[in-house]
């Protein structure tokens, strides 16, 4: 149990977003070790066909096994809604810790205008997801805005500039950034543009993610399961990513400090 409780914890994404949920992890416990792995070959899954995406998930998590993380996170809105009662039903003694966009928070802020939320497609339009705008549509004005090729920029490096600007904006236009109260980020990529998201919609719009809720579910499983890591002094980070490339190692690091 002593060696199963200093093991790492397993965090997945499709690329690098998920070092947005890494990184709040980390600073609510830093005497944890991590794993991540970042399939950054096959970003984003949020126009893949869901067995697809199904398939690329079972792989990451049993590399990540292989391993011997005592617990996984998916830092992944799509592999959550898609894939995760099917992991916890084969794993069953491990942890499991899925991400959703933070709607309930959202719509509790009470704040003027819609409540947006950027995502993937298939986050937004897959049924558990659905089912929870539908609990909360009497209570907010709630729209769905797919994003596709916003993840792209963020697997690049791009979190500032011109090109990302200008591609917000005209995401934007489709709804009015006036008529907005709330963005919710749908998305473990997208806390790391929220900078640039801001400078568009205005400094009234609100906007959250559901990194540190998904951090402080993990840090109860770890309770729960009895698998907190007793050591006192600071964890090690370890990452992995299907490119395989020096340059996304490098991004990955720069985006966890």
């Amino acid at each position: 149990m002593e060696l199963e409780n200093c093991n790492p914890i397993g965090f997945f994404d499709t690329g690098v977003g998920g070092l947005s949920v890494l990184r709040e992890s980390i600073k609510l416990m830093p005497n944890e070790n991590y794993i991540y792995f970042g399939d950054s070959k096959n970003a984003p899954y949020g126009s893949r066909p869901v067995e697809e995406v199904k398939e690329l998930t079972f792989n990451a998590i049993d590399f990540l096994l292989q391993k011997g993380a005592k617990a996984i996170v998916l830092a992944c809105n799509t592999a959550t809604s898609v894939v995760a009662k099917d992991l916890r039903d084969k794993y069953k003694d491990i942890p499991i810790i899925g991400i959703e966009p933070a709607l309930k928070p959202a719509v509790e802020m009470r704040s003027n205008g819609r409540v947006v939320i950027m995502a993937t497609r298939v986050t937004l339009f897959e049924g558990k997801f659905s089912d929870l705008i539908k609990k909360y549509d009497d209570e907010s004005e709630i729209v769905r805005l797919p994003c596709p090729g916003l993840v792209e920029f963020i697997e690049k490096g791009i979190l500032t500039g011109e090109k990302l600007n200008k591609f917000l904006v005209d995401k934007f236009k489709e709804i009015g950034p006036e008529k907005i109260g709330t963005i919710v980020l749908g998305c473990t990529h997208y806390p790391f543009v929220k900078n640039e998201i801001q400078k568009v919609v205005g400094d009234h719009v609100n906007i959250i993610d559901g990194s540190l809720g998904t951090s402080r579910e993990l840090q109860r499983k770890l309770e729960e399961y009895n698998i907190v890591n007793p050591n006192k002094d600071e964890g090690y980070v370890k990452i992995f990513n299907s490119l395989e490339s020096d340059e996304i190692v490098e991004l990955s690091h720069r985006l966890i400090k």
